[in-house]
């Protein structure tokens, strides 16, 4: 039958493109955002988030700031770094947006 209701309060996408050798933009991949999406994965269990998924995506087209994550459906689009995990998680637990590892997506 199918789901009538989100499965999520929060879907966080973390970029997990892998571009060529000495690409020019770079990608998020060969920036460690596996890694850093294990870590977020991890940190938001360990702090009880059961309707938040984290998951890999495709290119999100911000590689050359990478590595980065989008969060929505609030639209929320942050820099990963191993310091901007706890803050990120703590977001998806409480929706206060930390401004440090937002992403400027104007530029």
């Amino acid at each position: 039958m199918g789901n009538n209701e989100p499965g999520y309060s929060k879907h966080v996408f973390v970029c997990g493109h892998e571009r060529p050798d000495n690409s020019a933009r770079g990608c998020c991949f060969e920036k460690g955002s596996l890694e850093l999406l294990k870590l977020l994965k991890s940190k938001s269990k360990q702090i009880g988030l059961e309707n938040v998924r984290v998951q890999k995506s495709g290119c999100l087209d911000y590689c050359e700031h990478g590595p980065t994550c989008v969060v929505y459906p609030q639209g929320v689009w942050f820099k990963l770094d191993d310091s901007s995990i706890e803050s990120i998680a703590n977001y998806l637990k409480d929706g206060i947006i930390p401004d440090d590892c937002l992403l400027d997506i104007t530029t």
